[in-house]
């Protein structure tokens, strides 16, 4: 009787261990955690299908269920503008745009978008402003948690008249945002500020004649029926993306479901982000000669030169105003002049 009377208790306190080891393997807090996430692009654009949905996905999987996440695409939860402050006052969890529009308000973060700085892929790009950023560590990013920067690499002219001189793009309207604005205005143009979203219509009625942007968009917002020519400018243009995280919504996640969040985020930027826009420029190019019947304009080396030397001070200019605002431009450009030599050479033909 004493041995049977044994044997149940030990068989009672194994019981007793196999659950409580359970219940410790199981996250100190499974309670949902419910975000949303907006951002400017149509919901039949590559960076909804190929970028958002798929990382969403991968989030859930990744925490168990535990974060799940709400994608806002075409400026159905805050316009394309006031997206990241829509992330710092709470409208948004979580918020794509670009830095550029809404400008003076990243002033640091201009020089990646400096005209006469070489990217040769969007890959590049990408890289270079995510190790800048990190680097330099701007103050005007600190009121939300960045999760992601990437980039459109280079960019081009598209116009409703054919654009093979400076004395061709002179006077003439040009959409265009952030620091591409004044570079517009150096070489001549009158740019006119306005999100992606508005260009389309702006560009059927009128009132603007030409849009500065990536390839990409001559297909995926259709800028292809609305303009007959593109004239290749690399030294144009570069805009920066960001995804960025609420202080209060990333303080929701426990320590845990923090670091698995880290972890897919940093995938998706490192294998889908960085170069979102190389194939997408290079189909929508395609696309628009072969069945839009688009023009293709190559600058001669000579026609190139002047408008490199004619922005050039559009530098000078940049590293003067940090240095207004206390901040060592000089240091600032040179850093991103050498990521972007050592980053052509590792990705320039990606």
């Amino acid at each position: 009787m004493r041995k049977r009377t044994a044997v149940l208790l030990v068989v009672a306190v194994l019981a007793v261990a196999a659950v409580l080891a359970a219940v410790s393997l199981r996250p100190k807090d499974d309670r949902v955690v419910r975000l949303n996430l907006a951002h400017f692009f149509p919901a039949a654009h590559p960076v909804e299908k190929q970028l958002v949905q798929p990382w969403i996905a991968a989030v859930a999987e990744a925490t168990g269920g535990q974060v799940q996440i709400t994608s806002y695409p075409g400026e159905t939860l805050a316009n394309a503008a006031e997206i990241y402050s829509g992330v710092v006052t709470g409208v948004a969890d979580i918020g794509i745009s670009c830095f550029a529009y809404t400008r003076g308000r990243f002033p640091m973060l201009e020089a990646f978008e400096l005209p006469g700085i070489t990217y040769l892929s969007a890959k590049v790009a990408g890289k270079v402003a995510w190790e800048g950023i990190n680097l330099l560590d701007p103050e005007e990013v600190k009121d939300t948690r960045l999760l992601m920067v990437f980039s459109t690499g280079p960019g081009a002219l598209f116009s409703k008249t054919p654009v093979r001189s400076l004395e061709d793009l002179r006077g003439m309207t040009i959409r265009a945002t952030g620091l591409s604005a004044k570079t517009l205005e150096t070489l001549g143009a009158s740019p006119v500020a306005m999100a992606q979203p508005e260009a389309y219509e702006a560009l059927s009625r009128g009132i603007v004649q030409g849009n500065l942007s990536p390839l990409e968009v001559l297909e995926g917002w259709r800028h292809a029926e609305v303009t007959s020519y593109v004239t290749i400018t690399p030294f144009l243009y570069n805009t920066l993306f960001f995804m960025t995280m609420s202080h209060k919504a990333w303080a929701r996640l426990s320590p845990e479901l923090q670091e698995v969040f880290s972890k897919v985020t940093e995938e998706y930027l490192e294998e889908v982000a960085y170069g979102l826009w190389d194939w997408q420029n290079e189909s929508a190019l395609r696309w628009a000669v072969e069945e839009m019947g688009m023009q293709v304009i190559e600058l001669s080396p000579e026609e190139t030169e002047r408008w490199i030397e004619l922005v050039k001070p559009v530098q000078d200019d940049f590293v003067e105003k940090m240095t207004k605002i206390g901040i060592d431009g000089e240091t600032v450009l040179a850093t991103i002049k050498e990521l972007a030599d050592g980053y052509n050479q590792v990705y320039g033909d990606n």
